[in-house]
């Protein structure tokens, strides 16, 4: 029988940390915190199915009161998995910060860990996989690869493999996107009802979303017959080659009404670099950034742009790679989340005579 606390009949209550002064806590102290077997709270832990989402709640309260942490060391010696996902990401990039931390929320729901390997200018990609496999992950989560087809397919060979922000067509990588059609003529579409017909892109280079960002921008000038008007300035993701951008087009003195950049973080370095030059935003031009990652709307800079659901991205993620491992099936998944437009202070109607 349970008291009227909800704990069960002479369960133990702990006085610390830990119910013993200098030990570390076990899952029986949990147990005997919540008021229900150990082996309840095992299938918590373990993310299997047989509690109910209250009990999970509480267990899972129970063991932040106390400090207790599951020892993954040896729950990977009792199972052929690890419980622990692989990530790879790129330094420097606040968009795939911001997803690495709704992912660990979302892996530790269903009682998995990350760990993270990074890809940078002066370590390739195929490194840091390598060094997630060196940690024996269950799967991998690769956030924006630059990796070719053929690698990732053998990679796939080896285990679970989930793509974020790029696909890969006729390959077996599970993959999750925004929907960059969609997003892309949102940005445009409220471009063209303030006025802008001068509309130049900031491309992204090899970035991921780049090809689908580039060429849903010529699609778009092209339906709403502003063919003559196309215009692909070169660049990354990065916020120099903003910066780059915005010098080439002043020494050019071809200015457009508007640009369309291919993240948030070219948007910014362009932003700083007119911004500099004396050219105003968004009187003399309007600015569209994609990622809404948070230095956008920051009152300095108050970046219109594409916002990428990260929490949801990540969520699917962890889902796909999961479902992959429950349910091995030889056919690719793939979820793509809608976009969305958030407009700040850097648009408004383009200058008198701009459109000439």
């Amino acid at each position: 029988m349970k008291g009227r606390d909800g704990r069960a009949d002479g369960a133990r209550e702990p006085t610390g940390p830990a119910s013993g002064a200098g030990r570390r806590p076990t899952m029986e102290d949990v147990a005997a915190r919540v008021g229900v077997s150990r082996a309840l709270v095992s299938v918590v832990f373990r993310g299997a199915p047989g509690a109910s989402a209250r009990t999970r709640e509480r267990v899972l309260a129970a063991a932040e009161e106390i400090g207790y942490r599951p020892d993954l060391a040896a729950r990977t010696l009792a199972s052929s998995r690890s419980r622990v996902l692989g990530v790879m990401l790129t330094l420097h990039n606040t968009f795939h910060a911001d997803l690495v931390e709704a992912m660990y929320a979302e892996a530790e729901e269903v009682g998995y860990d990350l760990v993270l390997s990074a890809h940078a200018p002066t370590r390739h990609s195929e490194k840091a996989v390598g060094a997630l496999l060196g940690h024996r992950c269950d799967a991998l989560v690769l956030l924006g690869p630059e990796t070719g087809a053929d690698f990732l397919e053998d990679l796939v060979e080896r285990v679970p493999v989930v793509s974020v922000g790029r696909r890969f067509p006729g390959t077996r990588v599970d993959t999750v996107t925004t929907a960059e059609g969609p997003a892309v003529r949102r940005a445009l579409d409220h471009l063209r009802d303030l006025g802008h017909r001068d509309i130049a892109h900031l491309d992204g280079g090899g970035g991921a979303g780049s090809d689908e960002r580039r060429r849903s921008y010529r699609d778009w000038m092209r339906r709403v017959g502003l063919s003559d008007h196309v215009r692909v300035l070169p660049g990354d993701h990065t916020e120099a080659s903003g910066a780059e951008a915005a010098h080439r087009i002043l020494a050019e003195g071809r200015v457009p009404t508007a640009l369309f950049a291919g993240n948030d973080r070219s948007a910014i370095g362009f932003l700083d670099a007119v911004t500099r030059a004396g050219v105003r935003v968004p009187e003399d031009i309007s600015l569209v950034g994609y990622d809404d990652i948070p230095l956008a709307g920051l009152a300095h800079i108050q970046l219109t742009t594409v916002r990428q659901d990260s929490a949801g991205l990540a969520r699917e993620a962890v889902r796909l790679a999961i479902e992959r491992l429950e349910k091995p099936s030889p056919a690719p998944r793939s979820s793509v989340l809608e976009p969305e437009l958030v407009v700040r202070g850097t648009t408004a109607a383009p200058r008198a005579g701009g459109n000439d």
